[in-house]
């Protein structure tokens, strides 16, 4: 099964994709993650993604689906994946539409986790990170230790990052609304499944399986 998990920045979605990954048995496949580590392997496509990323410039959609097609023939993809943050735009749904079907697939599923922007402000605005390991935070879900020092690492820089700030979060949320909410209607009623994302981590895991279970 090829599934799209599908909403907003501050969604939930990197998070119900491992609880997918588990469920369904197949990869998670994130394209910022795959970017970074064909770079660290030091592989002609990495050096290729190099030039761009070292500069601050989006890698071109055709390198992208270069990175893709390569991931998707893999043995642990062969049975599918669940594609997380990808696609942002009509075309790059096109794209991928088109690199599936020449391995003969196709997208089986998109999982839409509707929030609304004040709970996505809410979500990012509050999440400290790590400096040091990464660990996450939420100011009212999970706060950082009183004492300031990581509980992963003994680190002392936690911190809120400059791209979790209201008014980026903001931007970003109409940037998805704008170019990335019309993916919706490409893949059509039949294929698509909304889910509302606000709620305990178990209450929207249990309307994704549920959403699944009916595809």
């Amino acid at each position: 099964m090829d599934v799209i998990l599908f909403g907003p920045a501050g969604a939930g979605k990197g998070t119900q994709a491992k609880f997918l990954v588990d469920l369904l048995g197949i990869p998670q496949i994130s394209t910022g993650d795959m970017m970074r580590a064909e770079r660290a392997s030091g592989s002609e496509l990495g050096a290729r993604f190099e030039g761009f990323m070292s500069k601050g410039n989006l890698v071109p959609d055709e390198l992208v689906l270069e990175l893709m097609e390569k991931r998707l023939t893999q043995a642990d993809a062969k049975g599918g994946a669940i594609f997380d943050g990808y696609p942002r735009t009509l075309a790059q749904a096109e794209a991928l539409d088109a690199l599936l079907a020449k391995i003969g697939r196709k997208i089986d599923r998109v999982v839409a986790l509707d929030i609304e922007l004040p709970d996505v402000v809410e979500r990012i605005t509050g999440r400290r990170v790590c400096l040091d390991c990464g660990q996450t935070y939420h100011v009212r879900y999970s706060p950082p230790p009183e004492s300031g020092v990581c509980v992963s690492c003994e680190g002392t820089r936690i911190v809120q990052r400059a791209d979790d700030s209201e008014q980026v979060v903001r931007h970003r949320y109409s940037d998805y609304k704008e170019k990335t909410a019309p993916i919706l209607e490409h893949y059509g009623q039949h294929v698509v499944s909304h889910v509302d994302g606000c709620g305990e981590f178990g209450e929207v895991t249990g309307r994704i399986q549920a959403a699944l279970g009916a595809a």
